[in-house]
């Protein structure tokens, strides 16, 4: 199946990439560039296994892209939401846990917060998977990490820009960059900046890797030079009742429009998560431009799930 050690040194569950070393970010993504390439190497590797697909939260690429990766792995899914499975009714999550361990082999769960996923965790035997929580969302960094080293063929010598709200996907491109080396400067509003732990955590690991890590108020600051100019919703699920607050703090100062994308670097790229609210973080003219590579992006989420799941399974 490749020739990539599958002994991981720190956890068998993929909840944060904090939890990875950045050796082990690259088998994966090495693992998700052969699985790209090669597909058909792969399609036993989930022989007979089944995987949970929990979700608390709307989803359309993450759960597509799991279900799509199970299958053509040779395994199966089963998706389930939080309120058709007994949790909707009081079951705790550790005696859920422990009857799903003998039932599947790993759990994908998309959840509100992220603690519940950790609880999940400590009581499964099994490996259980970040999909999205209220601080993280590995899936989507390792597949953003991907891109970017697919277009340029490598992460040396490359900068993000991250725009607009420190969410839980700026916290996993913060963990991400950070241990594989990638700079990265975000600019959002003060109190929408990244948590003191999470920064601090990056922090760290820039020391490690030799990358750099800024938080700042001023998006052409951030945007200079940048090879990657990221950007994400501004009312994330969940915040919907802070829609029009969050909107006048955010607009027009940190919308990726082509007068904040010219300060970037020549070969920039643009990209974003997913869905987008066009208009409002991003103009149309970027998000369909030539420098956007969304769609990459997404398609990108099935090959480093088939990744993921077989790193960890």
């Amino acid at each position: 199946m490749g020739d990539f050690s599958l002994t991981k040194t720190v956890s068998k569950d993929f909840l944060t990439l904090q939890d990875y070393s950045a050796d082990e970010i690259w088998q994966i993504l090495k693992m998700a560039k052969e699985i790209k390439g090669r597909p058909e190497k792969y399609r036993g590797r989930l022989s007979g296994k089944g995987v949970l697909l929990l979700f608390q939260k709307a989803s359309t690429r993450t759960r597509i892209s799991f279900e799509v990766a199970v299958r053509q792995l040779g395994g199966f899914s089963i998706s389930l939401g939080w309120s058709e499975a007994q949790l909707g009714r009081g079951e705790t999550i550790a005696d859920t846990a422990r009857v799903l361990n003998r039932y599947v082999q790993c759990v994908v769960a998309r959840v509100y917060n992220h603690s519940d996923l950790e609880e999940m965790a400590s009581y499964a035997d099994i490996p259980v998977v970040n999909a999205l929580s209220d601080l993280y969302h590995p899936c989507q960094a390792v597949a953003d990490l991907f891109t970017i080293w697919q277009h340029f063929g490598s992460l040396k010598n490359l900068k993000m820009a991250y725009i607009g709200d420190a969410n839980n996907v700026c916290n996993s491109l913060l963990i991400g960059c950070s241990k594989i080396g990638v700079d990265i400067e975000v600019a959002c509003p003060p109190e929408y900046e990244p948590k003191e732990k999470i920064l601090n955590l990056a922090l760290k690991n820039a020391e490690v890797s030799g990358s750099s890590v800024k938080v700042s108020t001023e998006p052409v600051e951030a945007v200079t030079g940048a090879h990657v100019v990221y950007t994400d919703v501004f009312v994330s699920m969940g915040f919907e009742e802070e829609r029009s607050k969050r909107l006048r703090v955010f607009l027009p100062k940190y919308r990726v429009a082509t007068d904040l994308f010219r300060h970037a670097s020549e070969n920039a790229i643009f990209m974003h998560c997913l869905p987008a609210h066009r208009g409002e973080e991003v103009t149309d003219d970027i998000i369909d431009g030539p420098r956007s590579v969304i769609w990459d992006q997404a398609e990108n989420r099935l090959h480093t799930a088939k990744a993921i799941l077989s790193y960890i399974l």
